[in-house]
């Protein structure tokens, strides 16, 4: 059930210690988006900002994410879309569902990345990791 049925944005630099309830936190320079979970679970919930997860629209006024928030990592496996700061509830996936979209995730990845490796065949998959803040 979501309980935040809206959220105001705010452009950071950095992530603050404190995220309110009922904000969305962006940073351009980091490429990520941080809100509490909309259920009210108090869990924080991450969104990175890159070509293979999210992608953020601002229309001047309010933001979308796209695709949905899908906690499938907690209790309360929340399902819901951002969209020009709305929130709407989205339904529930399966466990097969869930395991599907995984896999999907690593597969587009896996083909982002090797396209860039192709592009540049010098440089190794794991400089574009490093790039993005992986390890």
């Amino acid at each position: 059930m979501i309980r935040c049925r809206q959220l105001k944005h705010k452009f950071v630099t950095n992530i603050p210690s404190l995220i309110e309830p009922g904000m969305l936190y962006i940073s351009i320079e980091y490429a990520t988006a941080i809100h509490l979970c909309c259920c009210g679970c108090g869990e924080e919930v991450v969104t990175p900002l890159t070509p293979t997860d999210w992608a953020l629209t601002f229309d001047g006024d309010t933001v979308s994410l796209c695709p949905s928030i899908g906690n499938w990592n907690f209790a309360c496996q929340s399902h819901y879309v951002i969209e020009r700061n709305k929130v709407i509830q989205a339904e529930p996936w399966s466990d097969e569902h869930i395991e599907y979209a995984r896999n999907q995730d690593k597969l587009a990845k896996a083909r982002y990345f090797a396209e860039l490796v192709d592009e540049d065949e010098d440089a190794k998959p794991e400089d574009f990791l490093a790039d993005l803040g992986c390890d």
